[in-house]
């Protein structure tokens, strides 16, 4: 379980950022050419920058915590760092940019209206007209007499 540590948590990255593209709005995914003009350059400098780190043994990857698979000499779970970081931070990057607007929309809006449609009336009490005059009147015991009568 120790090899996929790394992986691990870059899978947890994308899943904290992932509903900000349909949820929020991000844009990100939306632009494909965009999106990759803007992680090549990260990745080839930084990719560039842990080979020659690397090379000169200023550090290293521990077999411990990596899958053992490389590319160019480079765990690929380092390869996917390179994009996923960037890619977390752009989506963060592209939601705080909108929130104001997000936030101006809302308010705008006022509070959530309740479709009125959609719920129960009211129930309404009817009230007998006569019960008033029945509980006020005095109790004539031959009525239930002459009501079995009939």
């Amino acid at each position: 379980m120790d090899a996929l540590r790394y992986l691990l948590i870059l899978a947890a990255c994308v899943a904290v950022t992932l509903p900000l593209e349909p949820v929020l709005g991000a844009r990100v995914y939306r632009q494909p050419r965009r999106l990759l003009a803007t992680l090549l350059p990260v990745v080839a400098v930084f990719v560039l920058w842990d080979l020659v780190a690397v090379a000169r043994g200023h550090w290293w990857f521990s077999p411990r915590y990596t899958t053992g698979v490389t590319v160019a000499g480079l765990p690929w779970e380092e390869w996917l760092f390179f994009v996923v970081v960037p890619l977390c931070a752009l989506l963060t990057f592209e939601v705080l940019g909108r929130a104001p607007r997000l936030l101006r929309r809302a308010e705008r809006a006022g509070p959530p209206r309740r479709d009125l449609a959609d719920e129960a009336p009211p129930a309404r009490v009817v009230e007998d007209p006569t019960a008033a005059a029945r509980a006020a009147a005095p109790a004539r015991p031959e009525t239930a007499v002459s009501r079995r009568g009939r």
